[in-house]
């Protein structure tokens, strides 16, 4: 295999270019675009930067945000601390970073839509508005409106989240997330370089009722729309069912990012996911195994045992989360007052902005310091004004 072709040029297609054209492949990355902005694409957690220190260690703009406030209805909000920062880039500087780091390494940029890409049992030929193209490999990195059929995950509508809203012309130091009723999803307000990124993202509702959700929220804030633009976009959000028959690899080609569905169900994130699904994609094609057939299958184990078993476990979690009850209130609700009363609960929040906390260890660590954390909250808050019925 000397000749490999990258659908896409997002993050995940251009990590994923990088590391194969440095180990001396022929890479061609076609991509209509070639670096784009992306509504709330740009925030790379701790998990992310530790694991690739060129995430942050680089000259790209960037924030570093070390303050969030979480709310929910009838909670009021909390002022969460974060020892370790999350780094906001703009999307765009972001794609144009990764890019060019494939550039060096050897990748072929090549601004092109790719209209069809067919696997004739020994070689991809990829046709796209500038021609056609060959190669021994092919790496699905289109994301979420992937219009192949033939490569990377098969999303429904179950398996989709809307996110849209507004850049803003603004500064704010914090991150804000906002927990709605009723809405599996929530709003944001992330601190860009130059502008306020202001969204909503949520799963199982018209985006026409997400808008006037966000819209009735920034008015609240009292933001400006004048001179604001508007974003709209799709994520994966796999439906449980959905990850034991999620198709990320097939004959002669892998997807990543996106395009293989790898976004964290209950959060949205997929920074980390689509550039830690590149570099595993990017081993398994150099490793020792012989064949192809080989290959693709260590991908697909490599996958469930970094993370893709993981976020199947959130898919499970998701819907508990953001419409489950828990002490006579929503959970999106007790989880801010528990994060402003116990400093057990908050270390645990923390972990997950971070991206430390795995969702299948989540439920055991929560019962493990739930009678801490409920003493800490007693002592100062009061069950009383917690738990009715109570006394402190």
């Amino acid at each position: 295999m000397k000749q490999v072709a990258i659908l896409g040029g997002g993050p995940a297609g251009a990590f994923a270019a990088e590391k194969l054209a440095a180990a001396g492949l022929r890479v061609r990355v076609f991509d209509e675009k070639l670096a784009w902005e992306k509504p709330c694409g740009g925030g790379l957690t701790f998990k992310a930067y530790h694991q690739y220190p060129f995430l942050i260690d680089n000259a790209t703009p960037k924030r570093f945000v070390t303050e969030t406030v979480l709310a929910a209805p009838k909670a009021g909000e909390v002022n969460l601390k974060l020892d370790d920062p999350l780094v906001i880039y703009s999307r765009l500087d972001l794609n144009r970073m990764l890019l060019e780091r494939a550039e060096r390494a050897g990748a072929q940029l090549e601004k092109a839509h790719v209209v069809a890409a067919n696997w004739t049992g020994s070689r991809w030929q990829v046709r796209t508005n500038a021609g056609v193209a060959e190669a021994d490999f092919c790496i699905a990195a289109t994301g979420a409106r992937n219009p192949l059929r033939n490569v990377g995950t098969q999303l429904t509508n179950n398996d989709l989240m809307a996110a849209l809203g507004y850049y803003v012309p603004g500064e704010q130091s914090r991150i804000d997330i906002q927990f709605l009723p009723h809405l599996e999803g929530y709003i944001w307000i992330f601190p860009r370089c130059g502008h306020l990124s202001v969204g909503i993202c949520g799963k199982g509702e018209p985006a026409s009722s997400l808008r006037k959700r966000l819209e009735r929220f920034i008015s609240e804030r009292g933001l400006s729309l004048q001179g604001a633009r508007f974003y709209s976009h799709l994520l994966p959000s796999l439906a449980s069912t959905s990850w034991r028959e999620n198709r990320v690899a097939g004959e002669g080609w892998m997807a990543v990012g996106d395009a293989a569905g790898l976004v964290d169900p209950i959060t949205g994130e997929g920074l980390y996911y689509a550039i830690r699904s590149a570099d595993l994609a990017a081993r398994a094609l150099l490793s020792e195994v012989s064949g192809l057939t080989e290959k693709i299958g260590q991908y697909r184990r490599s996958l469930q045992r970094d993370f893709a078993s993981d976020l199947e476990f959130g898919s499970r979690l998701a819907r508990r989360i953001f419409h489950g009850r828990f002490l006579f209130g929503s959970v999106p609700s007790r989880m801010v007052q528990f994060t402003r009363r116990s400093p057990r609960f908050s270390v645990i929040i923390q972990d997950l902005f971070a991206g430390r906390q795995q969702y299948a260890e989540l439920k055991r660590r929560l019962l493990k310091n739930l009678n801490g954390s409920l003493y800490e909250i007693g002592m100062s808050f009061g069950f009383s004004r917690l738990v009715p019925g109570k006394t402190g």
